[in-house]
């Protein structure tokens, strides 16, 4: 139990924070405590007692107890309209219980946790009815997302307007600490100095399945010390901060100060004389003098009188965090798991439940029947009072629609000749940056490889973001213009990619938090989306809307060897709901399909988009064929839908060749040269697998749910491909696994082999690489005629 920061300081009775505070807990915030703690309890009994489950339904009675005070001091006595919070994962029934009492959920919801169409097992800002500001249901990612919305508050307010001085609070239990991209992202500079974040630790000193060891909370604090925080702890209660300074009372704090967690837990399970007994055991004679007389009723009181439950105790924190403006805060919430049930501090009550006589008892120690245990106060109680008081100003109210911006189909950027995708990426950017009403809501971020993903001249036309002017850290004359400021669009952020997913996914959600509408497109290396695959997904389920460019990407990038060659991540994009990958292998595709996307960041039920670029140079000329042959609006139609005909068949016998990205020159010379094997090719630049499969997919999901035949249907792929060539035999190849577009050969079954990379890669050439990995015109060649060979008796 040891720690080294004092409490909470007194709040000042002279200030309008101040008033209404007394030793003893309002008892209408009592009241309504005991109230949320039962709601919170009977939902989860309630979700396990249905008689519609065939498996265990969960809930977290415990977890939710403990965070009970905290969310009660916060909601009734702290915050304001304009605050966000974000909640403890496991406490979500709290939240729901609180959101009730308040008028925001309907009472149906109530006995609907974890239902389909129901409440979640976690909050969900897209699929809770309640929960408007932040999805907390992977662990440490909700922790520190208010950070973020904080750091995007601060770039909204120097380049648009004065926002409201919103806070931004998270809850957290004490085991989410263990999760590294919590320290990742406090330790990141770019978030440094933002006084209206309140991070909550619900410090109850267990994880899932025991009571943590050493929980280590004096190393804890001082993580976040070095890192600029402020700190504050609320550890004990008020009453047991009175004995502490009664004559002896040194010795009582040092007893319990210098108890195992373990031991300490271990003196919830009891109760009068044998917790005596237990406590009196390890103490010294000082202690068993100043608590002999207490009855053993006050004694179990005292020695729970943790701060985490003291409502004034906590009350004091918050206010004290508000005092400090020019860094963020941390309050550690000394609690109990399981505060206030019989299962308060036991190892195991992480999933335990309640039993049946337990929830009669609880139900009558807060005063309700069976008749009315679901019930509101009412209205004509303080409590009830309080709550519709609460309702009408913390509850949430409707986000307008996402207002568009003028968005031209192409940037305009020079793109002929020889160009890479990242390259034509770099100048399609700074053509975008220069329209008007659009360019002033783009911008960007990158874990510090911002140079190498080709946003140097971003950066020397827009500048990068600081929330003061900052001096130059380059030298005159440089190509580069390194100079932080409040008017910059670019921010950057430490080698951290869990931090730039976090980072866009608010950037994504500037609308709905800050009123004001961005565009965010994130830099990253492509084979290093996986390392943030965590925050990635966590910023899709919240709703956030973004652009990421992976690049490079592939064994393309050649020399740079294995770590830095990505393989599977056009699957992973595949896989991921709202986010759209796309990969083309020219200039002028990159460029419709980005202005596309940008577009659908405002659009109703638009998505995010991914690019999988790549650093090799590639001639535009086989392109320019192709707009002559389709025409620019068409072929923009065709390259956005995921596909076009780049190369037209001659005569012969017929093989389909689908492949994306920086391969396409091998495939279009193994074109040329299967004619010379009397084999016609078709090759089809496939620009979005996404796109095409999800067409696809639809379409039997249709037929499957109305149980209608699909004959009839027409897909992107339908439109691709004439009726013989869904009888050929179909070559796929991609830099990146085979896998990934092997399911071509499905639509039509036809018969299919896949070329592309199925093990790690190495330093080599691009030649030497793409020979290993059967890429080299000559080997695709053989792969065709193998596929040709296979549909034979």
């Amino acid at each position: 139990m040891s720690s080294m920061v004092s409490s909470a300081a007194q709040p000042d009775p002279a200030s309008p924070y101040g008033e209404g505070l007394s030793t003893a807990a309002d008892p209408t915030l009592r009241e309504i405590e005991r109230r949320v703690l039962w709601l919170a309890t009977r939902m989860i009994d309630h979700a396990n007692a249905r008689q519609d489950v065939e498996l265990k339904v969960g809930g977290h009675q415990a977890s939710s107890a403990s965070a009970v005070s905290i969310m009660t001091a916060l909601w009734f006595s702290h915050l304001r309209s304009e605050d966000k919070v974000a909640v403890k994962p496991h406490a979500s029934p709290v939240y729901h219980a609180i959101k009730y009492l308040t008028g925001e959920l309907d009472r149906r919801y109530l006995t609907e946790l974890r239902a389909m169409n129901g409440l979640q097992a976690y909050p969900s800002r897209t699929k809770d009815p309640d929960v408007e500001d932040f999805s907390t249901g992977s662990v440490g990612l909700g922790a520190v997302a208010p950070l973020f919305a904080a750091g995007v508050g601060r770039y909204v307010s120097s380049h648009f307007h004065s926002t409201p001085r919103r806070r931004f609070v998270a809850i957290v239990g004490d085991a989410e600490l263990d999760e590294g991209n919590v320290w990742e992202a406090i330790s990141d500079s770019s978030l440094s100095g933002l006084g209206n974040v309140m991070l909550i630790v619900d410090f109850n000193r267990q994880s899932l399945d025991r009571v943590v060891p050493g929980m280590q909370a004096r190393k804890l604090q001082s993580f976040f010390t070095e890192a600029g925080w402020h700190v504050v702890e609320a550890k004990y209660g008020r009453q047991l901060q009175g004995w502490f300074g009664r004559p002896g009372g040194e010795h009582l704090r040092r007893r319990i100060d210098e108890m195992s967690n373990e031991e300490y837990q271990s003196l919830f399970a009891y109760d009068g004389e044998v917790l005596r007994e237990r406590f009196f055991a390890g103490s010294s004679p000082q202690v068993r003098k100043l608590l002999g007389d207490t009855s053993d009723d006050d004694l179990a009181s005292l020695l729970r009188d943790l701060g985490g439950h003291d409502l004034d105790e906590l009350i004091a924190a918050y206010r004290e965090c508000d005092s400090v403006s020019d860094r963020p805060s941390v309050v550690f919430a000394y609690t109990i798991k399981g505060w206030g049930l019989p299962i308060a501090g036991d190892p195991l009550n992480h999933s335990a439940l309640l039993t049946s006589d337990q929830i009669a008892a609880l139900r009558r120690e807060v005063g309700l029947t069976e008749e009315d245990e679901w019930d509101r106060f009412d209205l004509g109680s303080d409590a009830g009072k309080l709550c519709e008081s609460i309702g009408r100003t913390v509850n949430n109210t409707p986000v307008p629609p996402r207002p568009t911006f003028p968005q031209p189909a192409a940037s305009g950027a020079p793109l002929s000749g020889t160009v890479s995708t990242q390259e034509a990426f770099g100048r399609i950017l700074v053509r975008l940056g220069r329209v008007e009403g659009l360019g002033d809501r783009i911008v960007t971020a990158s874990p510090d490889v911002a140079i190498s993903t080709n946003l140097g001249a971003w950066i020397n036309d827009k500048g990068v973001f600081a929330p003061t002017a900052l001096p130059r850290s380059l030298d005159e004359g440089r190509l580069l213009r390194w100079e932080p400021g409040p008017s910059g669009q670019h921010i950057e952020l430490g080698i951290s990619e869990m931090n730039l997913f976090l980072l866009l996914g608010q950037l994504g959600l500037s609308h709905e938090h800050h009123g004001e509408t961005l565009l965010p497109i994130g830099t990253v290396y492509d084979p290093f989306v996986l390392r943030g695959l965590d925050a990635l997904i966590y910023a899709l389920y919240n709703g956030g809307r973004f652009v990421v460019v992976g690049t490079p990407s592939g064994i393309t990038l050649a020399p740079e060897g294995g770590a830095h060659q990505s393989t599977i991540t056009p699957s992973v994009a595949l896989e991921l709901p709202g986010i759209v990958a796309y990969e083309p292998c020219y200039a002028l595709a990159l460029d419709w399909i980005l202005c596309r996307g940008l577009a659908a960041l405002t659009d109703e039920g638009g998505e995010s988009l991914y690019c999988r670029l790549s650093t090799r140079v590639v001639d535009q000329a086989p392109f320019e064929e192709a707009r002559t042959r389709y025409g620019d609006m068409s072929l923009q139609d065709a390259v956005i839908e995921g596909g076009y005909r780049l190369r037209e068949p001659g005569h012969g016998q017929r093989v389909v060749m689908f492949a994306s990205g920086p391969v396409i020159p091998e495939v279009l010379e193994a074109a040329t040269l299967l004619e010379d094997e009397g084999v016609s090719a078709t090759v089809i630049d496939v620009t979005s697998l996404d796109r095409l499969y999800r067409e696809w997919k639809g379409m039997l999901d249709r037929a499957t749910r109305h149980a209608i035949h699909p004959a009839g249907s027409v897909t992107h792929l339908h439109k691709l491909l004439t009726g013989i060539e869904r009888r050929a035999p179909l070559l796929t190849v991609h830099d990146a696994a085979s896998h990934s577009m092997a399911w071509l050969g499905s639509v039509f079954g036809q018969t299919t082999v896949s070329i592309g990379v199925d093990t790690f890669g190495e330093s080599g050439t691009i030649p030497e690489l793409y020979s290993k990995h059967g890429m080299l015109p000559e080997q695709i060649v053989n792969a065709a005629l193998v596929s040709t060979s296979l549909g034979e008796d």
